[in-house]
């Protein structure tokens, strides 16, 4: 039985990783109708682009599902699209990411996507263009043939190289920063040999710049905007969704996109202020949607079905949350079933409770007086003194409070960080 029961909650644990869905495989097992409007948007956005060359900013809390969204999207337009989608966490150091690095990041993945489906190149130019890469990234040791497994060899060593190097980043920074136009220029080159080959438009999607520091992200975009705008094919930028309130470059990224900034929500549980109220019953539509992210994860013999409706309040209808309670649930029952063999071990209200604190220790340790001062205001009004305020703004961005979407925006608290401002004697 311990053995059996061990290998369930070890499965479910997997299950619980908290990672996008960006295979098939994945999306057959554990997708659940959600996000259809903002898939939507996009395709909107995308489709009637004027000029083809749209930029389309997208955005949302860290967690909420964009990057599965994302991996949704790009299969539905595969076929009509030469769809290339990257992570720049996977391409680029987290700390180290810049425009110039963005747009040489573009490039390498444009010609990587072109090997792997074999898209007829003329060798001359195909061959023209690697020694291009290599020369700017300290690669020419690799002799570059008209095979396509030389083409491989060459883009993986390039992107291992932007991955740990930062004497090559440093170096491509550094000539292209002056001449900009000249490396959107080759990335122009590289896309047009690809739409002439494929007859299709370009439509490259940039997942993860949402995950980077807002420091990093200001730095970015600040100064910068017009520099990522220039390719001339369509492209999807995240964002973190603090940008969103930042006075300076809100304007400056409506401005540059033509205002076409789309907003993955947050799952709104309750209705402004329905939380608070007693016997209050969260809506029926987004319960049910987490409730069965949940079922597809854990077996129904795991878990109780009133501890998996806790764990959906207490996600504030963020997936990343939900994901992440079920996780430390799940991590607490594989010690008990290793320290207590043969006992029967189920995720109940007390396992969601342990993990519940766990977590809450862990939203505590960086909040200093400032923080609960902030917090405890958007809490009593629904809304910050000052939504600008960069230290609201790092609040958000860390989900501390959560953005949640009427006619009016409006704000509310986590609700495992309630009980830190309860602590406080704040409430």
């Amino acid at each position: 039985m311990s053995d059996k029961l061990l290998k369930s909650f070890q499965q479910a644990y997997k299950n619980l990783e908290l990672l996008p869905l960006l295979e098939q495989k994945e999306l057959d097992q554990f997708r659940v109708n959600y996000g259809d409007e903002v898939i939507e948007e996009l395709e909107q956005l995308v489709e009637d682009s004027p000029n083809g060359d749209g930029k389309i900013i997208f955005t949302g809390h860290r967690g909420c599902g964009k990057s599965t969204l994302l991996a949704e999207f790009s299969r539905r337009l595969h076929d009509h699209y030469f769809v290339v989608l990257f992570s720049i966490s996977d391409t680029i150091e987290m700390s180290d990411v810049n425009h110039i690095n963005i747009l040489f990041a573009i490039a390498v993945n444009l010609m990587y996507e072109a090997e792997a489906r074999r898209v007829e190149i003329p060798n001359s130019t195909k061959n023209a263009l690697y020694n291009w890469f290599a020369t700017r990234t300290k690669t020419e040791e690799i002799k570059i043939g008209a095979e396509a497994s030389g083409g491989f060899d060459l883009l993986k060593l390039i992107s291992t190289k932007l991955k740990a190097d930062a004497a090559v980043r440093y170096e491509i920074k550094q000539e292209f920063e002056r001449k900009v136009s000249d490396l959107v220029a080759r990335i122009n080159e590289i896309a047009a040999l690809i739409q002439v080959a494929t007859k299709k438009d370009i439509l490259v999607l940039i997942d993860d710049l949402d995950k980077l520091e807002l420091s990093r992200v200001n730095d970015i975009y600040r100064d910068n905007i017009k520099a990522l705008c220039l390719p001339n094919f369509r492209i999807i930028y995240t964002i973190p969704i603090a940008v969103l309130r930042d006075k300076f470059l809100r304007p400056l990224i409506e401005t540059e996109t033509n205002d076409q900034v789309v907003v993955m929500p947050v799952l709104k549980l309750f209705e402004k202020g329905k939380s608070r109220q007693p016997n209050s019953q969260p809506r029926s539509e987004a319960q049910d949607v987490l409730c069965e992210i949940l079922k597809k994860r854990i077996a129904n013999e795991l878990i109780q079905q009133k501890t998996a409706e806790q764990i959906v309040l207490n996600s504030g209808g963020v997936l990343r949350e939900l994901i992440r309670i079920a996780n430390e649930c799940c991590r607490i029952c594989l010690r008990l079933i290793r320290r207590k063999p043969g006992h029967p071990v189920i995720i109940d209200d007390d396992i969601l409770d342990t993990a519940i604190n766990s977590i809450r220790n862990d939203f505590a340790v960086p909040l200093g007086k400032l923080d609960y001062e902030i917090l405890h205001i958007t809490y009593q009004n629904f809304i910050p003194d000052d939504p600008k305020d960069p230290e609201f703004l790092d609040l958000l961005h860390g989900l501390y409070v959560l953005e949640y979407r009427n006619r009016q925006n409006w704000y509310d608290v986590h609700p495992i960080v309630v009980e830190l401002l309860k602590q406080q004697g704040l409430i």
